[in-house]
């Protein structure tokens, strides 16, 4: 059977940095350390980080006083800086640096007096993020339908910025439907799109014209992983989810010559390697790993600790 890798897969810079302000501030401070939040939506992740001393929990209440806490990499509401700061709780903000860029650009928007739209999925801690961010009302739009719903004048000074697992093709349909629904709107530039949910999100399309089957290593609550699952399916390919090895079916793998194989920004390099090994053990396996777009892209960690 040949297996075909994305490429670029996997790991991002922001969840690299991410997870380094865990390991670096266990190093520096020793455990336990307090993560509000997965860090990043990886089982596998989440439970190395929990073996080294990490604690992760929901709510600020559960962090004991004085206990060094990081935030998560998909941000958090000013409420909450707030609150760890009343509690003087020593905070390490691993929020991905793109996510703030969009917190600023919201920021920014709704200073010059305009209504600001979010686009983006409801419920999703980024989201939530983002809308707890920016003082004032923030409309959220998942579709189409959405937009044609707001009611807003359609002279209404308005302006968008966008979830960063979403793509320029995710989103292009409901920016398109903005600027149809209203006069005068602004937006974020398309270079200002997660350069990562783009890159992998192109690389699938690729993989899909090889293979007759995909398999998208990630998390269940991966919103990038799953899109890359819809990408693979939308293009007319059997494509399935899994968070490792354990989890292939060889029932998928029936009359299928060539397996591509992704994982979403927050899935570790070991989780695809674990699932090559689960397909060896079906049968013969010779591996390649496509050609894409190299990604050179680091983000500067906490300056308390860089030194570590």
């Amino acid at each position: 059977m040949e297996v075909f890798l994305a490429q670029p897969r996997g790991f991002c810079a922001g969840v690299v940095r991410a997870i380094e302000i865990v390991e670096r501030a266990l190093e520096k401070y020793g455990p336990p350390v307090y993560v509000r939040h997965e860090i990043v939506h990886n089982k596998y992740v989440v439970e190395s980080l929990k073996n080294k001393g990490a604690i992760f929990v929901e709510d600020l209440s559960e962090v004991p006083p004085r206990a060094v806490t990081v935030f998560s990499a998909h941000g958090v509401a000013r409420t909450v800086e707030e609150e760890a700061a009343a509690r003087d709780l020593p905070v390490l903000n691993a929020t991905c640096p793109l996510v703030t860029k969009v917190h600023n650009q919201g920021k920014r928007y709704m200073s010059k007096g305009r209504s600001l739209i979010l686009i983006g999925h409801a419920g999703h801690p980024e989201v939530e993020g983002t809308m707890g961010q920016v003082t004032g009302p923030v409309l959220l739009v998942q579709d189409v339908d959405d937009v044609a719903a707001l009611t807003l004048p359609a002279e209404t000074p308005v302006a968008y910025i966008t979830q960063t697992t979403l793509s320029v093709d995710d989103t292009k349909d409901i920016i398109a439907a903005l600027h149809g629904r209203f006069t005068d709107i602004q937006g974020p530039d398309i270079r200002d799109i997660c350069y990562a949910t783009q890159n992998r999100q192109s690389a699938v399309r690729d993989l899909s014209k090889l293979v007759d089957v995909i398999l998208v290593v990630g998390a269940a609550n991966s919103s990038n992983s799953n899109r890359l699952r819809e990408i693979g399916t939308e293009a007319g390919i059997a494509s399935y989810l899994i968070a490792d090895g354990s989890e292939l079916d060889p029932d998928w793998l029936k009359n299928a010559r060539a397996v591509g194989i992704t994982a979403g920004a927050s899935a570790p390099e070991v989780l695809v390697d674990d699932v090559i090994e689960a397909l060896r053990r079906i049968g013969p396996v010779s591996v390649a790993v496509l050609p894409g777009r190299e990604e050179n892209i680091e983000f500067r960690l906490p300056a308390e600790l860089a030194a570590v």
